[in-house]
């Protein structure tokens, strides 16, 4: 295997195993020792690769951005590109398989509390929270007016976190990710409506 292959997935098993430390243990008390355990190697090449701890947590909470990304992705490209096809694939990326499995809820979890307190965490949750704005705006604003569009992103965002949160904490969280993904897609389609009569009337 290439250099570059093997660097490639000695990165992303430290990846998971950083995920499944902050899973079991929780971010605070998840180690170098801890995440080098769980990859089966030494605790040197996470500073080798990442800089350490920091770094590492930091790369892995990057990893669940860029899988939501992925995620979407996937979905848009079998759809005509419509506003409500657009918003359905936001909607179903958030609440994916992977983003409402153990591992990553509890990934997402810590980092929402820890970002309160660490610059660097904070950024990234930052662009989260942009991004989803952001396409949401642009696939709202494909069927309403500007300042429409803008708050039914806000809104749409809110419904998404919110629904996303509560299903997380919950005592049965697939059935509650199931329902919460279903209100958020009606929220949207009611959003989509009232614009439609909006415009009919004007």
């Amino acid at each position: 295997m290439p250099i570059v292959g093997v660097r490639d997935t000695r990165r992303q098993q430290l990846i998971d195993a950083t995920m499944a430390s902050i899973a079991e243990l929780g971010m605070q008390n998840t180690t170098i020792v801890s995440i080098s355990k769980r990859a089966g190697m030494s605790s040197g090449i996470i500073s080798h690769y990442f800089g350490g701890k920091q770094g590492l947590i930091e790369a892995a909470l990057r990893y669940l951005l860029d899988q939501l990304g992925r995620e979407f992705r996937e979905r848009i490209v079998r759809t005509d590109g419509s506003a409500l096809q657009r918003l359905d694939c936001i909607v179903e990326s958030n609440f994916s398989e992977f983003q409402r499995s153990d591992l990553a809820a509890k990934t997402w979890l810590s980092f929402w509390a820890r970002s309160m307190h660490e610059p660097g965490l904070q950024r990234l949750q930052q662009i989260n929270n942009a991004r989803l704005y952001s396409n949401l705006r642009y696939a709202f604003a494909m069927a309403l007016p500007p300042a429409p569009a803008t708050a039914a992103a806000r809104q749409t965002a809110a419904m998404i976190d919110g629904f996303w949160l509560r299903s997380a904490l919950s005592v049965d969280p697939e059935e509650s990710f199931e329902a919460g993904e279903t209100l958020c897609k009606r929220f949207v389609r009611s959003l989509l409506a009232e614009g439609e009569l909006a415009a009919a009337s004007a």
